[in-house]
C-alpha cells in the first residue's frame, strides 16, 4: 500500500472536507478497494472523526473494504436476467473461477458478484465485465470472455517486412458493358 500516493490524491483536492467522496472514489480507483491505512490518512488529513470516514465507505455500495481483482465481473440477477439464465451463468463462473460470489481469487485476477439489476434488461441476460457490458450472453460464452482475460497477454509480432518494389503491373483494359452508362430505373 503506497500512502504516497494516498497523500497525492488528497492534495489534488486541497484538503477540503467537501471532496471527501472523490478523494475515497479516487483511493478505491487506485487500489482497487479501500485500504484500512488510507481511510485513517483521509480521516486525519481532512481533520474528520475516523468513524465518519468509515461510515461513507461502508454506506455507498461503490465502495469495499476488501481487495477486489484486477478484472471485476458483475452478473446480473434481475428478474429479466434470472429468467433468462443469470442466475446459471453466475454459478458457471464461479465454478470456473472456483470461487463464491462476493469473493477475489486467490491469485487476484478476478471478483465476481451477483448484483439485482444492471438497468438493461432488453439485454437480458447481461454481464459487467470491467465496465463493459456483454448483453444476451450464455453461460459458455461468459466462460469464454473470462478465459481471455486470464490468459497470458504476449507481445505482438512484428510487421512482415514490405515487399520488394517491383514494376506496376500492366493495365488491364475494361471488358463488358460500361453500365455507367445506363440510366437508373
Amino acid at each position: 500500500m503506497n500512502l504516497e500516493r494516498v497523500e497525492q490524491i488528497i492534495e489534488t483536492y486541497g484538503r477540503d472536507r467537501m471532496n471527501s467522496l472523490p478523494i475515497l472514489e479516487d483511493i478505491q480507483r487506485e487500489f482497487n478497494y479501500l485500504p484500512r491505512q488510507a481511510l485513517e490518512l483521509v480521516a486525519k488529513r481532512l481533520g474528520m472523526p475516523q468513524g465518519h470516514v468509515y461510515q461513507l465507505a461502508t454506506f455507498f455500495k461503490a465502495f469495499t473494504l476488501s481487495p477486489k481483482g484486477e478484472h471485476q465481473c458483475k452478473v446480473c440477477l434481475g428478474t429479466a436476467c434470472h429468467v433468462k439464465g443469470g442466475a446459471l451463468i453466475l454459478e458457471t463462473l464461479e465454478k470456473e473461477l472456483k470461487v463464491k460470489a462476493g469473493a477475489t481469487t486467490a491469485d487476484g485476477k478476478f471478483s465476481i458478484e451477483g448484483v439485482r439489476c444492471l438497468g438493461a434488461c432488453a439485454l437480458a441476460p447481461i454481464i459487467v465485465i470491467d465496465n463493459q457490458p456483454l448483453g444476451q450472453i450464455t453461460a459458455d460464452a461468459a466462460v469464454q470472455k473470462i478465459r481471455e482475460l486470464a490468459a497470458p497477454k504476449t507481445a505482438p509480432s512484428p510487421a512482415p517486412a514490405p515487399a520488394p518494389a517491383s514494376k506496376p503491373a500492366a493495365a488491364v483494359p475494361k471488358r463488358g458493358v460500361d453500365m455507367s452508362a445506363v440510366p437508373p430505373r
